[in-house]
């Protein structure tokens, strides 16, 4: 007991012994046995957290808001990767449940597989929280930026600006039915009377398996060359995610185009070199980093017992962020 007392600084020791204790600790180059202390504690305090495309810098930032708010608590976080759908999610969930983390964070794509999963978890009292993920569960938290205005905004900026044949790159019309960055992309178009052509609607080439979702660069690249492909290509692009507009941006000055006198394009995120490219890209600023300290805050209340049961949703404001890319309005 005098020994747990000065490893964990809880507790009054004399300084002579503190001194001797330490003295012995050092020697026998002793570590405390963490799953004793957690058996006791009924805590491993420690968090999983699974994300999905790790090179987008939106995994990067939400990672570091939520590490920084689990660790002013005391909680480490440790990061699965699931990039290929069900069978990954699956592997990522029971991997982290086997290693008893006290609640897991999920900012991956819905799949059937996978919510019935976390759902189980849920039901033997391991809490779980969402990042965007459409899971209705009675008790499992959810907290997304309000992509359905964000998408709908973006391609009203363009709308604006005098487009009417405007693309969206980042998922094929059926596959992306429940997408809610490509319905507010239709409701722009059809509350201006302007038709969904679903030519201009891309997303991974044809007879690619389109199982998770995520949009990424090389994506982008290839669904604006389809694009600049069709007999009549489209004068802006509304892009998924930052990430896609690169890709998109990168085809469309491989074709000896110019941005945004040919062809505007908006992204989605507002990640750090959404700023620094040239031109710099107009984009849909999505906050990052609250999403993840509000999901890791929810959490916590949920481990330490002091959330309702019931569910909570947070739906966090985007904003319109215009930059070069989308140029000014046609004349």
């Amino acid at each position: 007991m005098t020994v747990s007392r000065v490893v964990s600084g809880d507790g009054y020791v004399s300084e002579e012994t503190r001194e001797k204790v330490l003295k012995a600790v050092k020697e026998l180059n002793y570590r405390r046995n963490g799953l004793a202390r957690s058996l006791k504690r009924q805590f491993t305090e420690t968090v999983g957290l699974v994300l999905g495309d790790i090179s987008n810098p939106y995994s990067t930032e939400l990672a570091r808001a939520v590490r920084e708010t689990l660790l002013e608590q005391g909680f480490n976080l440790f990061i699965c990767i699931s990039e290929s759908g069900a069978k990954e999610d699956v592997i990522a969930f029971e991997s982290l449940a086997n290693h008893s983390v006290d609640g897991i964070i999920v900012a991956t794509r819905s799949n059937e597989a996978g919510d019935r999963y976390l759902s189980d978890l849920v039901d033997t009292n391991v809490p779980v929280v969402a990042i965007g993920r459409d899971l209705t569960h009675k008790n499992i938290d959810f907290v997304s930026p309000d992509n359905l205005k964000g998408g709908f905004d973006a391609t009203q900026h363009l709308i604006d600006l005098g487009h009417k044949r405007i693309a969206f790159i980042g998922a094929n019309l059926r596959s992306g039915s429940n997408l809610k960055r490509l319905q507010g992309y239709i409701d722009a178009l059809e509350q201006h009377d302007i038709p969904v052509d679903e030519r201009l609607i891309t997303g991974r080439s044809e007879g690619i398996a389109d199982e998770v979702g995520y949009s990424t660069e090389e994506i982008g690249f290839e669904g604006m060359k389809r694009l600049l492909s069709l007999p009549d290509p489209p004068t802006a692009v509304f892009a998924r995610n930052d990430f896609t507009a690169i890709g998109a941006m990168r085809a469309i000055s491989e074709a000896g185009l110019k941005i945004p006198n040919d062809i505007a394009i908006v992204g989605f995120d507002d990640i750090p070199l959404a700023a620094r490219m040239s031109p710099s890209l107009t984009t849909v600023r999505q906050p990052m980093r609250a999403e993840g300290q509000i999901a890791a805050e929810m959490l916590l209340e949920r481990i330490t017992g002091k959330a309702n049961i019931s569910r909570r949703e947070r739906i966090l404001d985007c904003e319109l962020i215009v930059r070069e890319s989308s140029g000014h309005r046609r004349q």
